[in-house]
Protein backbone atom coordinates (compact mmCIF):
# COMPACT_ATOMS: atom_id res chain seq x y z
CA UNK A 1 0.00 0.00 0.00
CA UNK A 2 1.37 3.35 -1.11
CA UNK A 3 1.53 6.07 1.60
CA UNK A 4 2.78 9.21 2.26
CA UNK A 5 3.17 10.70 5.56
CA UNK A 6 4.54 13.93 6.44
CA UNK A 7 5.99 15.45 9.51
CA UNK A 8 7.83 18.81 10.72
CA UNK A 9 5.40 21.61 10.57
CA UNK A 10 5.25 24.30 13.11
CA UNK A 11 4.43 27.57 14.30
CA UNK A 12 7.58 30.17 13.81
CA UNK A 13 8.34 33.53 13.49
CA UNK A 14 9.59 35.28 10.28
CA UNK A 15 12.88 34.76 9.52
CA UNK A 16 13.23 30.98 11.37
CA UNK A 17 13.74 27.97 9.25
CA UNK A 18 12.28 24.19 9.33
CA UNK A 19 12.89 21.17 7.72
CA UNK A 20 9.45 19.01 6.63
CA UNK A 21 10.07 15.35 6.05
CA UNK A 22 7.51 13.04 3.88
CA UNK A 23 8.23 9.06 4.72
CA UNK A 24 6.97 7.04 1.93
CA UNK A 25 6.30 3.54 1.93
CA UNK A 26 4.60 0.96 -0.53
CA UNK A 27 6.99 1.74 -3.71
CA UNK A 28 10.08 3.78 -4.88
CA UNK A 29 8.92 6.86 -6.96
CA UNK A 30 10.75 8.02 -9.76
CA UNK A 31 9.92 12.16 -9.27
CA UNK A 32 8.67 13.51 -5.62
CA UNK A 33 7.22 16.93 -4.89
CA UNK A 34 6.38 19.61 -2.39
CA UNK A 35 3.20 21.57 -3.08
CA UNK A 36 1.17 24.19 -0.96
CA UNK A 37 -1.78 25.57 -0.10
CA UNK A 38 -2.87 28.67 1.94
CA UNK A 39 -6.29 29.35 2.99
CA UNK A 40 -8.44 30.96 0.40
CA UNK A 41 -5.77 30.27 -2.53
CA UNK A 42 -5.13 27.60 -4.89
CA UNK A 43 -2.79 24.70 -4.27
CA UNK A 44 0.08 26.10 -5.50
CA UNK A 45 4.20 24.15 -5.89
CA UNK A 46 6.88 24.33 -4.55
CA UNK A 47 9.41 22.43 -5.30
CA UNK A 48 10.62 19.07 -7.34
CA UNK A 49 13.26 16.22 -7.50
CA UNK A 50 14.43 13.25 -9.48
CA UNK A 51 14.95 9.70 -8.39
CA UNK A 52 18.89 10.55 -8.48
CA UNK A 53 18.52 13.83 -6.77
CA UNK A 54 20.21 15.58 -9.80
CA UNK A 55 17.19 17.72 -11.18
CA UNK A 56 15.49 20.10 -8.84
CA UNK A 57 13.08 22.27 -9.69
CA UNK A 58 11.79 25.44 -7.69
CA UNK A 59 9.22 27.62 -7.50
CA UNK A 60 10.40 31.44 -7.74
CA UNK A 61 9.04 31.87 -4.48
CA UNK A 62 11.20 29.98 -2.72
CA UNK A 63 14.16 29.84 -4.98
CA UNK A 64 17.32 30.35 -2.97
CA UNK A 65 15.58 29.75 0.68
CA UNK A 66 14.42 26.42 0.12
CA UNK A 67 16.28 23.26 -0.39
CA UNK A 68 14.59 19.91 -1.09
CA UNK A 69 16.43 16.82 -0.50
CA UNK A 70 16.14 12.84 -1.05
CA UNK A 71 16.78 9.73 0.87
CA UNK A 72 16.76 6.39 -0.94
CA UNK A 73 17.88 4.72 1.47
CA UNK A 74 15.07 5.63 4.22
CA UNK A 75 12.64 6.42 1.18
CA UNK A 76 12.30 9.92 2.39
CA UNK A 77 11.52 13.23 0.91
CA UNK A 78 12.61 16.40 2.79
CA UNK A 79 12.12 20.05 2.36
CA UNK A 80 14.45 22.41 4.38
CA UNK A 81 13.10 26.43 4.90
CA UNK A 82 14.87 28.85 5.46
CA UNK A 83 14.07 32.42 5.84
CA UNK A 84 10.54 31.84 6.03
CA UNK A 85 8.05 34.53 5.54
CA UNK A 86 4.25 34.91 6.60
CA UNK A 87 3.57 34.24 3.05
CA UNK A 88 4.59 30.78 3.38
CA UNK A 89 1.99 30.08 5.39
CA UNK A 90 0.04 26.90 4.65
CA UNK A 91 -0.86 23.44 4.50
CA UNK A 92 2.64 21.71 2.78
CA UNK A 93 2.10 18.54 0.73
CA UNK A 94 4.39 15.63 -0.48
CA UNK A 95 3.60 14.53 -3.77
CA UNK A 96 4.87 11.59 -5.88
CA UNK A 97 5.30 10.30 -9.43
CA UNK A 98 5.88 6.83 -10.84
CA UNK A 99 7.06 8.49 -13.88
CA UNK A 100 10.40 10.06 -14.17
CA UNK A 101 10.41 13.88 -14.98
CA UNK A 102 9.94 16.88 -12.18
CA UNK A 103 6.85 19.20 -13.35
CA UNK A 104 5.20 21.89 -11.24
CA UNK A 105 1.82 20.56 -12.44
CA UNK A 106 -0.28 19.15 -9.42
CA UNK A 107 -2.10 17.14 -12.02
CA UNK A 108 1.10 15.29 -13.12
CA UNK A 109 1.42 13.80 -9.44
CA UNK A 110 -0.22 10.10 -8.54
CA UNK A 111 0.22 10.11 -4.87
CA UNK A 112 -0.63 12.93 -2.16
CA UNK A 113 0.01 13.28 1.39
CA UNK A 114 -2.41 14.68 3.96
CA UNK A 115 -0.25 17.57 4.90
CA UNK A 116 1.09 19.55 7.67
CA UNK A 117 0.62 22.97 8.37
CA UNK A 118 3.32 25.51 8.68
CA UNK A 119 2.03 28.63 10.14
CA UNK A 120 4.67 32.18 10.22
CA UNK A 121 4.38 34.80 12.35
CA UNK A 122 5.47 38.35 11.27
Amino acid sequence: QVQLVESGGGVVQAGASLRLSCAASGRTFRAMAWFRQAPGKEREFVSAISLSGGNTYYADAVKGRFTISRDNAKNTLNLQMNSLKPEDTAVYYCAARGDSGVYSLSTLYDYWGQGTQVTVSS
